[in-house]
């Protein structure tokens, strides 16, 4: 098969990706009300302290390189401001929860006024408890919706965001019969349950639902056991990741007996990562979401400009959160680092596109629908320039 010969990728891809969730252990964020109005005030005509929480310091070459990548976005969108003056200060946490902790403590009382970052859903969490009494905002890396709430907001974009855009989208083509295909893993678990939510808030029956375990065997024994579930089903919505078992998936169903003219395939992950997933004719037809491309580039070709190599698909996250902070400083509002400030309805133009964060401690961003056709990606609905009208 075509799949069998693409090398299988460690599943531990699914862990640590940029197109993946940003999982580790989670835990209730802090005691802090949902409806508490969190920030200081600020005094409007002086520098704004901003502390910048990176994975630095771990001894992983990989973390050093995003540390790198998050520090330049975060100093390109400072240049990047008009009428605000954000004084950045970088700390490391090493990854470690612990650490994060102590630097986000140390980091308010050297005069943060709030944090950006720290990356991993752990350390995010305990950042944000560790600042909770001082009256302080942690807008985080992560992607992990169960660490959010309290003066804890994730900046990475969730499977409640991307599933929420995708069966909108599908709704208006008359697909209203799904299949939800998940693997047996938290990060599966949680994107099964945004694709379930999804589904029902827009009017659609989740008809069924089947998980595989994360081995090559696990994925292709599930196969005919998928295909027998989808019989009645207007499209199959998975949770794999183009980088680990959607390859299998997009070979095993369709011979396993799966029309994918009749049942659709849609993705919660980046079918376009991956290069060489294009060319899978499972694939072709199906749906998946997409930042705006137009804007993503304009921020690649920038820091490619301004530091010499592409940067890390996360490193966008570090220039969106500056440019929230900036935006709301130059209004000259002194509330400006408050929970009610940083949920503003409009919310904010980003690397990828509008995007806004929300009181619960999430975000919404604006995504662009896609397909592939003849091994090509295809833009079928652009992604909304604003909140307000088919996209949201």
């Amino acid at each position: 098969m075509h799949a069998r010969s693409i090398v299988w990728r460690s599943l531990a891809l699914r862990v640590f990706s940029a197109l993946s969730l940003l999982w580790l252990a989670a835990c209730d964020t802090t005691a802090l009300s949902p409806n508490a109005n969190v920030g200081p005030q600020i005094d409007a005509e002086a520098p704004v302290q901003v502390a910048l929480l990176v994975p630095g310091g771990s001894g992983a070459g990989s973390d050093a390189f995003l540390a790198r990548n998050l520090e330049n976005a975060a100093r390109l969108a400072i240049a990047d401001l008009d009428g605000a003056d954000i004084r950045l200060q970088v700390y490391n946490t090493g990854g470690n929860p612990a650490v994060a902790a102590d630097v986000a403590r140390r980091a308010v009382d050297e005069g943060a006024q709030i944090i950006l970052g720290p990356l991993f859903a752990e350390a995010a969490v305990s950042a944000g408890v560790a600042v909770a009494d001082r009256n302080v905002n942690v807008l985080a890396f992560s992607n992990n919706p169960t660490i959010a709430g309290g003066n804890v907001f994730v900046l990475g974009a969730t499977f409640d965001n991307t599933a929420n855009r995708l069966a909108q989208y599908a709704s208006r083509q008359g697909i209203s019969r799904y299949l939800v295909v998940n693997g047996d893993d938290v990060g599966g678990n949680v994107g099964r349950n945004a694709i379930t939510s999804a589904v029902q808030r827009n009017g659609g029956q989740v008809i069924g639902n089947e998980s595989y375990s994360l081995s090559q065997q696990g994925v292709v024994s599930a196969a005919g056991r998928i295909a027998a579930a989808a019989r009645n089903a207007d499209a199959i919505f998975m949770t794999a990741s183009v980088n680990a078992e959607l390859p299998i998936l997009a070979t095993s169903l369709p011979e396993a007996g799966i029309d994918t003219s009749t049942t659709r395939f849609i993705g919660l992950t980046r079918w376009d990562a991956a290069p060489q997933a294009l060319a899978l004719p499972g694939l072709q037809g199906g749906l998946f979401a997409v930042p705006d491309q137009g804007r993503a580039g304009l921020f690649a070709n920038r820091y490619s400009a301004t530091y010499g190599e592409a940067p890390h698909p996360l490193a966008g996250l570090a220039y969106d959160g500056i440019a929230a902070i900036g935006a709301l400083v130059a209004a000259g509002n002194e509330n400006a680092l408050t929970k009610a400030a940083l949920t503003t309805p409009q919310g904010f133009q980003g690397t990828s596109g509008a995007f806004r964060l929300l009181r619960n401690g999430l975000n919404e961003r604006a995504l662009a629908v896609a397909t592939i056709q003849n091994n090509q990606v295809v833009i079928l609905e652009q992604a909304p320039r604003n909140f307000g009208g088919f996209g949201f």
